[in-house]
């Protein structure tokens, strides 16, 4: 699986190259591997631990943004965490062309789709934070979301 590329337009050098290809990888395209009988892991809990992250870092920059009440927070983080604005990031840092894509995805051309692009996007949020632990995915975070932020 071929990732050159990726890690320029991240702004992040992977340690752990089977990390990045996880964070790539969708669950259709794994399910096709396995049946070829190669192993082949997918981008799913990456997703699930990379919207965590992104929670925490969007809150810590909210209110250090000057958001000073929970509801403040709350709405504005809302807004930003939206598959819309995820989806768009992922799209300004062109992510789409490197996603592992099963067959069927692929003919639906699923790599242009918000809930994927979003998805995925929290997927590499998550495997930078195994990678390159916190700091490195809140560094990510802070300059993609930075239009974006009060």
């Amino acid at each position: 699986m071929l990732t050159i590329g990726i890690e320029d337009l991240l702004g992040y050098v992977f340690y752990d190259k089977d990390t990045l290809n996880r964070a790539l990888t969708r669950k259709a395209f794994a399910n096709e591997q396995k049946q070829r009988n190669c192993p082949c892991l997918d981008q799913e809990i990456f997703s699930t631990l990379g919207d965590a992250v992104l929670k925490t870092v969007l809150v810590d920059l909210l209110i250090r943004a000057g958001c000073s009440t929970p509801d403040e927070i709350t709405q504005k983080k809302k807004e930003l965490e939206r598959e819309e604005l995820l989806s768009r990031i992922a799209g300004e840092i062109r992510i789409g062309s490197f996603i592992h894509l099963g067959a069927g995805e692929e003919k639906h051309h699923a790599d242009q789709q918000p809930y994927v692009l979003a998805e995925t996007l929290e997927a590499l949020i998550g495997a930078i934070f195994i990678d390159g632990g916190y700091e490195a995915a809140e560094q990510r975070i802070k300059r993609w979301f930075d239009p974006y932020l009060p």
